[in-house]
């Protein structure tokens, strides 16, 4: 292949198959795809071969990125540098993810509602601001033998923050307590916040 200028070029991309979730530029074995170019621009249906010289013509490779599709979707991109996103935003989740703390809220066997909402309240800061929450009910003595008020109480407690969470750990028994652990719910959580917005503005 030899680009526009009439120099020979070598794609970006010269990794191997197994360092790459996709396949890239010459390990690309179907027979045609539907390519997009670099802008994100659906250019149509090419064979393979043609579509692969589009890419090399442009100085950047070609990546199949749908291969289940029918045809195979394939976009013309610089690979190294996509990789490298990606790989720096994997980065960042991981980093995200270990910085997520657990917070527990701990609520007596007889909690009254003042008390019960002052501590959903702070579960819903610390939901709203990515941790995880683990809600428990300490028994002492034989308060264990109602373990079901404390299932009760519990279950209020993912009720009351079921805008902005999820189950992640249901309810189970700890020695003289049961617990139960919340985590945000991305989705809920914009949706809260644009209602609040909403809400805002219209004061």
């Amino acid at each position: 292949m030899k680009s526009l200028n009439n120099t020979p070029f070598k794609p970006q991309y010269r990794g191997k198959a197994s360092d790459s979730k996709f396949k890239v530029n010459n390990e690309i074995r179907v027979e045609k795809v539907r390519l997009i170019d670099e802008n994100g621009k659906m250019l149509g249906i090419y064979p393979t071969n043609e579509a692969l010289s589009i890419a090399y013509q442009r100085e950047l490779d070609l990546v199949l990125i749908a291969p289940q599709a029918d045809p195979p979707v394939a976009k013309i991109i610089d690979y190294g540098k996509f990789i490298f996103e990606q790989q720096k935003k994997e980065k960042q989740e991981r980093k995200k993810q270990a910085q997520q703390q657990l917070k527990e809220i701990r609520f007596k066997w007889r909690t009254d509602s003042h008390d019960f909402n002052f501590k959903v309240r702070h579960a819903r800061e610390f939901l709203l601001d990515g941790n995880k929450v683990k809600g428990t009910v300490i028994f002492r003595g034989r308060e264990m033998m109602h373990q079901e008020i404390g299932e009760e109480l519990l279950n209020r407690f993912v009720e009351a923050l079921s805008d902005i969470s999820k189950v992640d750990q249901t309810i189970k028994a700890e020695g003289k307590r049961i617990s139960i652990v919340l985590a945000p719910d991305k989705v809920k959580i914009q949706q809260y916040e644009k209602q609040r917005k909403e809400e805002l503005k219209e004061k």
